[in-house]
């Protein structure tokens, strides 16, 4: 870009409406953006037909007629797993940097001994939730 001198004389910056139509740019482009869906909704309510039936007001459960009220018990052991597994996952994901961190030069004992700390925390944890019960399925 050229050198640009402002109202001040100073060369090398650039105007505030040069600035700003940078962004009226990104602006615009969100202004089309919102009316493209708000036009999409608008013609999908206009052009779709509205004939309520009772068959259309059921719950559709893959093509079988739903039996019985539509709440489902869900047991509380499916979140603790999922819980689990996010933990350990995480987990994972910290693993990986350790372990190039270890092999550079200068880091090597400090790394180790705070991924231990880490990995003893999560192990505090794990140990926790099977003497509790959490972890036997039956």
């Amino acid at each position: 870009m050229a050198d640009v001198t402002d109202v001040t004389g100073v060369a090398g910056t650039t105007l505030a409406s040069e600035y700003f139509e940078s962004y009226s740019v990104i602006g615009l482009l969100a202004l089309v953006g919102v009316l493209f869906v708000a036009v999409a909704f608008a013609a999908g309510r206009l052009l779709r037909p509205v004939v309520p039936t009772p068959e259309k007001l059921l719950t559709y459960e893959c093509g079988v007629d739903p039996v019985g009220e539509g709440w489902a018990h869900t047991q509380v052991r499916y979140y603790v797993y999922a819980f689990l597994y996010v933990i350990f996952a995480v987990d994972s994901i910290f693993l990986f940097p350790w372990a190039t961190v270890f092999a550079a030069p200068g880091y090597g004992a400090t790394t180790l001994v705070e991924m231990f700390i880490f990995l003893g925390f999560l192990a505090v944890g794990l140990l926790y939730a099977w003497k509790k019960g959490v972890l036997a399925w039956a």
